[in-house]
């Protein structure tokens, strides 16, 4: 989509269809694998994000806590960054906002676990900071990125990039890759 002066249901879907063609199965699919393997090892999955993609953090980790539970009877030990707003508020007043992801990592997280971090554009001083926190205490990261990655890309472990500069295609992309992670760890036929 050129701009939102152009914008029509059509057009929308038209650009869902072409970026459809972009996208890079195998990081998607290494990033399921991934989340399942730290799920079936117990591990905790945490997930941060800024604005949309602190509610695609959320969401994530809504369904995943739910469904993966009932379909399998195996805990989900899932926890998402942005849902505490006295946490993030406490951080961002006291430390600064730059650090209300790394001060909640710290006192969670431990080696082995999982960092699912989200953003857009892949430049949010406070994901980054998050990942930089985790990668240095064996926390293995995972980012959910668009446009062409930002800072955040290289920086994590692993990576899932939608390759669009057009924000709400990629947090749409960024939800539906949620949603594939939710139906692989419902599969799961690993029990309890």
């Amino acid at each position: 989509m050129s701009s939102n002066l152009d914008f029509s249901i059509k057009n929308y879907l038209a650009a869902h269809a072409e970026l459809s063609q972009k996208l890079d199965h195998g990081a998607f699919q290494g990033g399921i694998d991934l989340i399942k393997q730290k799920f079936l090892a117990g591990k905790k999955i945490i997930t941060c994000g800024n604005g949309g993609s602190a509610s695609t953090a959320s969401h994530y980790i809504t369904d995943w806590n739910k469904m993966a539970n009932l379909a399998t009877g195996k805990k989900f030990r899932g926890i998402s960054l942005c849902d505490n707003v006295g946490l993030i508020t406490a951080y961002g007043n006291d430390i600064s906002y730059d650090h209300v992801f790394t001060g909640q990592l710290a006192a969670i997280a431990d080696e082995g676990d999982l960092l699912v971090a989200i953003s857009g554009s892949g430049n949010s001083p406070n994901v980054l900071r998050a990942v930089e926190h985790a990668n240095a205490s064996g926390v293995h990261t995972l980012a959910i990125v668009g446009y062409d990655g930002g800072k955040l890309m290289p920086l994590a472990r692993h990576s899932v990039l939608v390759p669009s500069f057009d924000m709400q295609l990629c947090e749409d992309v960024h939800l539906m890759f949620g949603h594939m992670v939710m139906k692989t760890l419902c599969a799961s036929t690993i029990l309890k």
